[in-house]
């Protein structure tokens, strides 16, 4: 790092722009076309997002983790309700989300609660999940010390309890949906002068509004 300057590392965004007269009035319909958008470039992991949470004490605490479902209003994502990120989320249901798509030149920024997916929703994702990933949701501690040994042993002792194909969902996994009051879409542009468009709901209604960069 010695060697590095940090400060001279900067590149222009010249891809594309957001014109707010054009984005459309739901920032859901937007969110979608980007997703497909960073599927279609075939981005390493398109649907990676940063889920923000904060502790009793009020100290922030960030991961990146996956989207599994957009079916507005709800983004799904799904872990254990045993894990640090699930006590949080039970003791304040206030989350930020964030989407960087850097080959596209493109984020988005997302505020709301969570709230827990029905069953239903947790039972099918479940089933749907490969094998290893549905005997990985039974033997893993999440969020608790664990040694690589002891991990292989829980899961080694799982998958013989659990056939493939016979993989009950844990009761203490599944999903959750976040419920969107505030969303910012975010297109560089040349010089910095970056494309901000806010979407904040008021009622059933979305306000649109362009912010400085």
């Amino acid at each position: 790092m010695a060697d590095i300057d940090l400060a001279k590392i900067r590149r222009e965004y010249l891809q594309a722009e957001l014109d707010e007269e054009k984005a459309p009035s739901d920032p859901y319909i937007l969110l979608r076309q980007w997703l497909e958008e960073a599927i279609t470039a075939r981005l390493l992991e398109p649907t990676a997002f940063v889920l923000a949470t904060a502790d009793t004490t009020g100290q922030p605490h960030a991961r990146v983790i996956l989207l599994k479902g957009l079916e507005p209003p709800y983004l799904y994502f799904y872990s254990n309700y045993e894990s640090a990120k699930a006590q949080e989320i039970a003791a304040n249901s206030r989350v930020a989300a964030t989407f960087w798509w850097d080959a596209l030149e493109r984020q988005v920024r997302i505020e709301g609660r969570v709230e827990k997916a029905p069953t239903s929703i947790s039972d099918a994702y479940f089933a749907g999940r490969p094998y290893g990933s549905q005997i990985a949701a039974w033997a893993s501690p999440q969020s608790q010390p664990v040694t690589i040994g002891e991990l292989r042993a829980r899961w080694a002792t799982y998958a013989q309890q659990f056939p493939e194909g016979s993989v009950p969902r844990p009761p203490f996994w599944g999903g959750y949906r976040i419920i969107a009051h505030r969303m910012e879409f975010w297109q560089g542009r040349p010089d910095r002068l970056h494309d901000r468009i806010l979407y904040i709901r008021e009622g059933n209604q979305w306000k649109k509004t362009r912010l400085a960069p």
